[in-house]
């Protein structure tokens, strides 16, 4: 017979259930499925020796192996793999689009469990996770730090935010990246976690983060960003801008251009991610946590090999 999830005691915080709730609904599943999946695949200072290769001009002459020098007569410098703890990075997109979705799942409370869950998965090895949060401007920081109770700081800053105010305007995709830029100050692991519904030079940021970071965007969708009921004529507005327009539904012509600009879009966020070589993973709003972590993980695992 299966185990049945703990009740949580009645006075527990809400940053508290959730992270029960997800530790037995998802990180459960998760055990031993994901070990590995994102060690940095940078090289660095560590202590296990990943090979040797000629010195160049500007390397760091202590690295220099002098005995394989010696026998090679040609200056050859060890190279070691980076340390397997990392930073973490996580950056939270917490604009108005985000709030697209049904209740209590939408696009924001997705993004939310989506961000605990892999900082406790991140914690529970050993490794470091920060958090940005980006709301058009405004801009949330929760340094790295480790173990159960950062989670829940994580958790309770989340909620907090998830229940202020949001500023209208177009979310600045790039700003969002340049403000992650700022604080990643060693190599680090860092997820974007939005929509990508916005604008700026965002795959430019990305261009400048690559070099130096390993990049992973998880993108929300939910259905109500890529078509429209058929509920005759109503009044749509949009979520970042406060623009309300009156449209009927109904009208064949209207939903064959918004299919049109939905492709559009779809193909112009590929196709910067292409060239900045980072990879993009879609989660559906009603999409299962753990297979979905599950997929992105098999997914990387298959582009490094």
């Amino acid at each position: 017979m299966p185990a049945s999830p703990p009740t949580p005691a009645p006075g527990l915080a809400a940053p508290e259930r959730l992270l029960l709730r997800l530790e037995w609904r998802v990180l459960r599943r998760l055990d031993g499925r994901l070990a590995g999946g994102y060690r940095t695949a940078h090289r660095g200072t560590g202590t296990d020796l990943a090979g040797l290769r000629d010195y160049l001009e500007g390397d760091d002459a202590r690295h220099i192996d002098w005995n394989v020098t010696a026998r090679l007569n040609e200056p050859q410098l060890r190279v070691f793999a980076e340390d397997r703890e990392l930073t973490v990075w996580l950056v939270l997109d917490r604009s108005a689009s985000m709030s697209v979705g049904a209740p209590g799942r939408g696009k924001s409370e997705v993004a939310a469990e989506l961000a605990v869950v892999l900082a406790r998965l991140f914690t529970r090895s050993g490794n470091q996770v920060g958090a940005v949060l980006y709301d058009n401007g405004a801009v949330r920081t929760l340094p790295p730090a480790s173990g159960r109770r950062h989670v829940l700081h994580l958790a309770a800053l989340l909620a907090r935010t998830a229940v202020e105010g949001r500023p209208r305007g177009t979310t600045n995709l790039a700003a969002m990246l340049d403000a992650v830029a700022r604080l990643a100050r060693r190599r680090a692991l860092i997820v974007v976690i939005s929509d990508f519904i916005g604008d700026g030079d965002w795959e430019r940021s990305l261009l400048r983060l690559g070099p130096r970071h390993e990049l992973v965007a998880l993108r929300v969708i939910d259905t109500a960003d890529d078509e429209l009921p058929e509920a005759g004529l109503v009044v749509v507005e949009d979520a970042e801008t406060g623009e309300q327009l009156f449209v009927d539904t109904g009208d064949p012509r209207l939903r064959l251009r918004l299919r049109a600009a939905v492709a559009e879009r779809d193909a112009r966020l590929a196709a910067g991610m292409r060239r900045a070589g980072v990879p993009v993973h879609r989660i559906g709003t009603d999409a299962d946590l753990a297979t979905a972590l599950i997929e992105v993980v098999a997914s990387t695992r298959r582009r490094r090999a």
